[in-house]
């Protein structure tokens, strides 16, 4: 990269692991322009904790997500959610993944360098680097219909459609049961398409925080659910 840099095929501000000031001092100290790099993160399609999505069967392989893969899936209900078995974390040398008390990964935006060791990491395509500006968010990536992919997890995307009506057209689409975002039409983008999500699937991020819509069911449930193994 630092030769690409001299070479003036990259600029300083593309190097993910610098802080602003540092790409400052490199640009001037080889004499090149800084270009205007946005910051991009980790971004994880899933919200199914395991208070929320349900398991068919108890996996006791080794603790990694490919591994669990590998071994038949994991045992959650629904093929696309995360396993919880932390192969993101594990990778991360940055600190900026933790599981949650829910078998989450949750990224911290200001130590992730996006680096992409998670997205290869992740058997199951999970994680994508994302530009900070994509504050809309769908946060599942179940291709299940919409009565299959709620038994399977309460906050799962529905295919409902009412985000799409509530958008710019062309903002928001379905495909195969899942609301898909354009983001070359990311200017478009309000927390408006959130309000009416009846499970939170698609969210608004901003300043940290993860904000669900106002018609979205609350989950007060704690414990894990528990198994319901397949009849």
């Amino acid at each position: 990269f630092a030769e690409s840099c001299v070479a003036g095929k990259s600029n300083p501000a593309q190097c993910t692991v610098s802080s602003r000031d540092m790409t400052v001092y490199i640009a001037e100290y080889l004499g090149v322009e800084l270009g205007d790099e946005e910051k991009k993160v980790a971004r994880l399609a899933c919200a199914g904790g395991n208070h929320v999505a349900r398991m068919r069967s108890l996996y006791s392989g080794l603790k990694s997500c490919r591994a669990a893969v590998a071994a038949g899936g994991g045992g959650k209900a629904c093929a696309w959610g995360c396993l919880g078995l932390a192969d993101c974390e594990v990778s991360c040398d940055f600190d900026a993944i933790h599981m949650d008390k829910h078998g989450l990964p949750v990224v911290d935006e200001d130590k992730c360098v996006a680096c992409n060791d998670c997205v290869e990491a992740c058997p199951l395509d999970l994680f994508s680097l994302q530009p900070v500006s994509h504050r809309l968010w769908v946060a599942c990536k179940s291709l299940a219909e919409g009565d299959e992919a709620l038994a399977d997890c309460e906050v799962a995307c529905t295919a409902c459609a009412r985000c799409v009506t509530d958008a710019p057209e062309g903002l928001i689409s379905i495909k195969n049961n899942l609301a898909v975002i354009d983001y070359s039409k990311n200017q478009l983008a309000t927390p408006l398409p959130i309000q009416r999500c009846p499970t939170g699937a698609i969210v608004w991020l901003a300043d940290g925080r993860i904000t669900k819509g106002a018609a979205a069911k609350r989950i007060i449930r704690k414990e894990p659910l528990p198994i319901e193994p397949s009849q």
